[in-house]
C-alpha cells in the first residue's frame, strides 16, 4: 500500500510537492474546472501504466492529456492544424478537448488509437502545475465506474493507498463535461457536445 498524502492547494509548497511526486514516477490527484483529475507525466510509460492500474481502468480506453499553455500542444501532437490552433486560441483554457494526431514519442499505452485528446483546464492550481510539469496524462481521480470525484474526500475514499498525493482545492464544479472535437478532419467534427455548444463550433467552420 502507498501512503497517500493530502496537501491543501493554497499551501505555498503544493505545486513543488506535486512536481516532486510526478518526476519520481508517482501519481497526483488535483482539482480541475470539471472534476478532480489523476495525473502522471505524459512521457513516462511506467507512470501511465500506474494510472490504468490505480483506477482499474481498461487499457483499451485512451487517457487524455492536459496542458498548461498552447505552446505545449506541439509536445503531444504530431501535427497542429490551423483549425486546431484556431479552436485552442478561441476556447482555451476551458471545456474543449481537441482530438489530434498523437506525437510519435508519446508512450503507446496512452491510447490504442494514433490520436490523442488534449485539453487546457480553466483552473488556477491545475494551470500552475501544468505550466511547470508539462503535459500530464490525466483521467478522473476515481475507480473506473465509480462516482465522479468532486472533492479531495471523494478521491481519498476511492484511491487511498493507490496514489501518492492528493491536492485539496475544495469543491470542483463537476457538471457538464468538455466538448470533444476531432481536429484530424477538415472541417473539424464534433464527437461530443458538452459545455461548448455544437452550434458555436460549427459557426466557426461554415460548410459550402
Amino acid at each position: 500500500m502507498i501512503e497517500t498524502r493530502v496537501v491543501a492547494a493554497d499551501d505555498p509548497r503544493a505545486v513543488s510537492q506535486a512536481l516532486a511526486v510526478l518526476r519520481a514516477g508517482g501519481l497526483v490527484a488535483f482539482p480541475t474546472d470539471t472534476v478532480y483529475g489523476l495525473g502522471a507525466l505524459a512521457y513516462n510509460y511506467q507512470a501511465v501504466e500506474r494510472l490504468f492500474k490505480s483506477k482499474e481502468r481498461s487499457p483499451s480506453k485512451a487517457i487524455a492529456v492536459l496542458i498548461g499553455e498552447i505552446r505545449q500542444l506541439s509536445k503531444v501532437a504530431s501535427q497542429v492544424t490551423p483549425a486546431a490552433l484556431f479552436l485552442a486560441r478561441r476556447f482555451w483554457p476551458g471545456a474543449l478537448t481537441l482530438v489530434v494526431p498523437g506525437h510519435p514519442d508519446l508512450p503507446r499505452n496512452l491510447s490504442p488509437q494514433p490520436t490523442i485528446g488534449v485539453r487546457m483546464p480553466d483552473h488556477a492550481f491545475a494551470s500552475a502545475l501544468l505550466r511547470r510539469a508539462g503535459p500530464l496524462a490525466t483521467t478522473s481521480a476515481n475507480l473506473s465506474g465509480g462516482a465522479n470525484p468532486r472533492n479531495a474526500q471523494d478521491v481519498l475514499a476511492q484511491l487511498e493507498g493507490r496514489v501518492e498525493l492528493i491536492i485539496d482545492g475544495g469543491e470542483a464544479p463537476g457538471g457538464i463535461p468538455s466538448t470533444v472535437v476531432d481536429c484530424t478532419q477538415d472541417p473539424p467534427i464534433i464527437l461530443r457536445e458538452g459545455m461548448i455548444k455544437e452550434d458555436a463550433i460549427q459557426a466557426l467552420f461554415p460548410r459550402n
